[in-house]
């Protein structure tokens, strides 16, 4: 994975940071997580081409999440207003206490800060999620990174995780790897 090199330059204030934001990380170098708005699209998407194996969408894409799905997904920015992470996700139509998590993207300068977990329990401590009690998301076999995410997640939200065999290759043209359904809860929204 490789850094955003997109400037981020806020254009409203909804692009700034308020009191009500997290902060994490390094004092001498915060972050700050929020949620997205429609200045933040092309930045999400350069960070997400930045960090391999993640696929890449369209841009258009992600200014629909950054602007119809903004409660359920988040952006972590540096002091200079440079998105450094996004998670994006929904809470499931057919099943309301079930957070889908789509991806998550935690560029080079923002590593080993805890980040994309510290995004992920900023969307579900929002209001908009209160009734999640269940937390979904694919993963293919090989990706540690976010085989490791979710464990830590499970352990720390004190409940199980499970998975299973989601799409195959087959479904997905036979040019992608498999992804395993991951499935952690329930949980209480305590333990996040």
């Amino acid at each position: 994975m490789n850094v955003s090199t997109h400037p981020f330059t806020p254009s409203s204030d909804l692009a700034r940071p308020s009191v009500a934001d997290a902060v994490v990380g390094n004092p001498q170098s915060p972050l700050f997580i929020r949620k997205p708005n429609p200045d933040d699209g092309w930045g999400i998407y350069e960070l997400v081409k930045a960090c391999p194996p993640l696929d890449v969408n369209s841009a258009y894409a992600y200014l629909l999440l950054a602007t119809q799905f903004r409660d359920t997904c988040a952006v972590a920015t540096n002091e200079e207003g440079e998105i450094v992470g996004f998670v994006s996700g929904y809470v499931k139509s057919n099943a309301p206490d079930t957070y889908f998590l789509w991806q998550v993207a935690v560029g080079e300068k923002a590593r080993g800060t805890g980040l994309a977990r510290r995004l992920v329990e900023a969307v579900m401590r929002r209001e908009e999620q209160a009734e999640v009690r269940h937390l979904e998301t694919t993963i293919t076999p090989d990706n540690e990174a976010s085989w490791g995410l979710f464990t830590r997640l499970a352990d720390r939200w004190q409940a199980p995780l499970n998975s299973r065999e989601y799409f195959s290759t087959d479904q997905l043209g036979g040019e992608h790897d498999p992804e395993n359904l991951v499935r952690i809860g329930p949980f209480q929204p305590a333990h996040i």
